[in-house]
């Protein structure tokens, strides 16, 4: 039976088992965020950077929905406008580790030999490194801004998805599809880049949503840390680093960048999971 012939409540029934509701949310959360990131000038008239001293400390309420810091600024907004650097951050880390480890995977994985041998004690290297602590010392030889933060996040991923790739590129170069296309005059980079990568990506490619929302927690814990570019920017891990300070009075300060930082994540995480079930279907 096809879903033009259900009823409407039969059609809604296969709706919601296709797409739990909580993948809707969570893909609401990230829509709403993404606008944030693209238009925040339209979701608020305030300056991120400029506050109002006889506003200092407002609690939220109807003038101000999430209050205000110690400078008057607008909680909200600052968020709002911080998210743009966030994202897009987070976007370089993913970009980065998706390129670079899914190239050493790939080629690791199908040339084998001495290649797959020197890729592999690199990887083994990386891996052996906590993955922040990594991050921690690349962003100190680079300087501390949030750009070298992205760039150090995703060098700290690349051993991730250079391990999965050349996981899948070992399961998939051993298939009759490849082997054929050897016996039909293919060459290897046509083999490798024509059949071997597009089968071997997508299982990167649900990895590369569950890092972006890991990409997002470490560099927020690096702007926390001051690792990230310097007040009076709105990075939300800086947010939570200048709350702190005021926490036993204004916790706010702390809990609503912080429920933003766990909410976005945690919607990331499960649109990943979502997917990864759906592609083992």
């Amino acid at each position: 039976m096809t879903t033009a012939a259900l009823t409407p409540r039969a059609a809604r029934i296969t709706l919601e088992r296709r797409v739990p509701v909580t993948v809707l949310l969570a893909g609401a959360v990230l829509a709403v965020v993404l606008l944030w990131s693209l238009l925040p000038g339209l979701l608020t008239t305030h300056d991120p950077a400029a506050g109002n001293p006889d506003d200092k400390f407002i609690a939220p309420g109807a003038q101000y929905w999430l209050g205000t810091d110690h400078l008057g600024r607008d909680l909200l907004t600052r968020i709002i406008h911080g998210s743009a650097s966030s994202m897009t951050s987070a976007l370089i880390a993913v970009g980065i580790g998706v390129v670079l480890g899914g190239l050493l995977g790939l080629l690791g994985g199908y040339l084998g030999g001495w290649v797959d041998a020197v890729i592999g004690r690199v990887v083994e290297v990386l891996l052996a490194i906590p993955g922040f602590l990594l991050a921690v010392v690349v962003v100190t030889a680079l300087g501390y801004d949030t750009r070298n933060a992205a760039i150090a996040t995703g060098i700290s991923a690349v051993a991730v998805f250079a391990r999965l790739m050349r996981a899948e590129v070992l399961r998939v170069r051993t298939s009759v599809f490849i082997e054929a296309a050897r016996v039909t005059g293919g060459s290897a980079a046509h083999v490798l880049l024509r059949h071997v990568l597009p089968n071997a990506l997508r299982p990167v490619l649900s990895l590369a949503i569950l890092q972006f929302g890991i990409a997002i927690l470490v560099i927020a814990g690096l702007a926390f840390l001051g690792y990230g570019d310097p007040p009076p920017a709105s990075d939300w891990g800086l947010l939570v680093a200048d709350g702190r300070e005021h926490l036993l009075h204004a916790p706010w300060l702390v809990i609503a960048p912080g429920l933003v930082i766990a909410v976005v994540v945690l919607s990331v995480s499960r649109i990943s999971s979502w997917l990864d079930q759906e592609r083992n279907r």
